[in-house]
């Protein structure tokens, strides 16, 4: 045994003191709160923003896709929208992948 306490100290007992349930959680509610400010309101803010912005999409709008297609709007579905991308050239895609509206010429701008 005393070989074995030349390697490994002894472990001596502590007297636990005795704390508040609520003060043990304390950590873990602070944790919480600081990542449902930080990290899960504003993302559910830019979801309501996004979805507002899906449901208000209409026939001419100049908008961008998530994969960075710029081009108006020449019809509009429940679950779809055609987007002219030049002339003749048209392509549909989800409604949920446009990504920002632009504003009225910017499609002459660029």
């Amino acid at each position: 045994m005393e070989l074995l306490d030349f390697f490994i100290t002894s472990a001596h007992a502590q007297d636990a003191a005795p704390t508040g349930g609520l003060m043990s959680f304390l950590p873990l509610i602070v944790i919480f709160v600081i990542f449902y400010f930080l990290l899960i309101r504003p993302q559910m803010k830019r979801a309501k923003e996004h979805k507002q912005l899906v449901s208000q999409l209409g026939t001419g709008d100049e908008v961008v896709t998530n994969g960075g297609l710029l081009g108006r709007i020449s019809d509009v579905g429940e679950s779809f929208v055609t987007i002219e991308l030049a002339d003749n050239v048209q392509v549909k895609v989800q409604r949920h992948a446009i990504s920002s509206v632009m504003p009225k010429g910017t499609i002459k701008s660029a």
